[in-house]
């Protein structure tokens, strides 16, 4: 019960964390460098996807599991203690009495938000539907182990190396989106992104051997690297900084709902039926949601929200 507790306690720390850490690095790094700093920061967290369990695995054999959880704790609070050395981009409202949080207060940025979304609807569209990608995954994701041991009978090591190439996909994707990021536009990123992740789901899903399984991780990893560069450089270019952090936690209760929901739905189909047909029908249903995301963010007349000149950072109306 304690382990819940706390579990549920980080949650509520990362939920806190993630919007307020994205407004401050909006503000910090400059716009011409958004691109190559969302591509390197992928980069950056796909390494730590492939080191972090080669360590943990180092951790195991030296000493114990107990040992592992202490440093991964010790790690935090180490980058916590670095974060704080960062500047401090509030000096200037340091004397400004900040609003006590209350219904009224809460109700207005509901309100804004609102505001915002319907004068906005290009905008608050593509981050609907990106949204709905990480739904997909996520759902698809609980599935993902029971796939690969039960319908592929792969062993536990397998299915760490399959781990491994995805983190390697990750890394090649962000290294190109880092090398070329001035060659490629932010609805390319999001279209090739939003088309061959779920292709790379579905390979995974008609697989039946180690290779076509580790060709669609590679595949889908891949792929979603330059989606997420694309979506958090348009995301940060239009959203303004002094909603955007309440916009996506607006928008994240949403997205919360539907992980739940389709997650819950894909797990108890996976128990009534086979787990591949489930997993096939789930990554054709998260094709179609790539297709609609390339027709909408191939709109020629909606092509400025995608330039690195466009400087109007979204409309409060």
């Amino acid at each position: 019960m304690l382990i819940y507790v706390f579990v549920f306690i980080i949650n509520i720390a990362s939920s806190i964390f993630e919007p307020t850490s994205m407004v401050y690095m909006t503000k910090l790094i400059p716009k011409a460098n958004r691109q190559r700093f969302n591509a390197l920061r992928n980069f950056i967290n796909s390494s730590g996807f492939i080191l972090g369990p080669s360590i943990a695995g180092l951790l195991f054999i030296l000493g114990s599991p107990y040992l592992a959880i202490q440093l991964n704790a010790l790690a935090l609070c180490i980058s916590a203690l670095i974060i704080l050395l960062l500047p401090n981009l509030e000096l200037r409202r340091q004397t400004v009495m900040s609003e006590k949080v209350n219904l009224k207060l809460i109700r207005n940025d509901w309100k804004q938000i609102l505001s915002f979304s319907q004068s906005n609807l290009h905008i608050t569209l593509v981050y609907i539907l990106f949204s709905g990608m990480t739904v997909f995954m996520t759902a698809l994701d609980s599935l993902e182990a029971a796939f690969a041991t039960e319908v592929l009978s792969l062993s536990e090591s397998a299915y760490g190396f399959l781990v491994s190439i995805a983190g390697i996909g990750i890394i090649a994707g962000s290294l190109i989106n880092a090398l070329f990021v001035k060659n490629l536009k932010l609805n390319i990123l999001i279209g090739v992104g939003a088309i061959f992740t779920p292709v790379g789901y579905l390979i995974f899903a008609f697989s039946h051997d180690f290779i076509f399984a580790s060709i669609g991780f590679f595949t889908l990893t891949f792929a979603l690297s330059f989606a997420n560069t694309g979506f958090l450089t348009f995301y940060q270019n239009n959203v303004p900084v002094n909603i955007m952090g309440r916009f996506s936690s607006v928008l994240g209760i949403l997205e919360a709902v539907l992980i739940i929901l389709l997650t819950a739905v894909i797990g108890i189909s996976a128990d009534l039926f086979e787990i591949r047909p489930v997993y096939i029908i789930g990554s054709f249903a998260f094709l179609i949601l790539g297709v609609m995301i390339n027709l909408v963010v191939f709109d020629n007349s909606k092509s400025k929200y995608y330039s690195q000149k466009h400087m109007g950072e979204g409309s409060l109306g």
